[in-house]
């Protein structure tokens, strides 16, 4: 798949100069950061870290502002496969992400990334996350209105 389903939202990453490795193109360790900072930007930052964010952004889905107390989103795994050199061009980098999977204690995230000048996908990447209760020290399942509230961001996975 070279394209986003429907379901999946667009953000924009600003790239750093310093994300640029010796070759010339984007380093395969700042991928992970663009990855994280697409998640922060469609689901919000966690509840608890950092400043509060005055106003949800339009088309963010407050996935993570929302989970109680004491609970963590956490990054499970990653699935990383690069397509294509991802070069330092000066302008944001388009991140499609959508939900390939709802599971009874984690969800998927399926990303694009898409070279902002050629429109050719650069990155195809998948993070597993897990909801994970600090004070009992075990998962939290997915509940009810997490799943309705990612319903319509379900699309085909990149990985089978």
């Amino acid at each position: 798949m070279n394209s986003a389903p429907s379901a999946a939202l667009r953000c924009d990453i600003v790239l750093r100069w310093s994300d640029m490795d010796a070759y010339g193109h984007i380093n395969n360790v700042q991928v992970l950061r663009i990855l994280e900072e697409a998640r922060i930007s469609v689901f919000g930052a966690p509840a608890g870290t950092g400043a509060a964010i005055l106003d949800t952004p339009a088309g963010q889905v407050p996935l993570f502002s929302c989970i109680a107390d004491g609970v963590q989103a956490l990054v499970v795994e990653h699935r990383v496969r690069y397509t294509a050199p991802l070069e330092y061009r000066g302008v944001p980098v388009p991140v499609d992400v959508w939900v390939s999977a709802i599971k009874p204690a984690s969800l998927t995230l399926d990303y694009l990334v898409v070279d902002p000048v050629t429109d050719e996908v650069c990155v195809k990447a998948q993070t597993v996350l897990a909801f994970l209760d600090t004070t009992a020290g075990r998962l939290v399942r997915t509940t009810v209105e997490q799943k309705e509230l990612l319903a319509g961001l379900l699309g085909k996975s990149l990985f089978r």
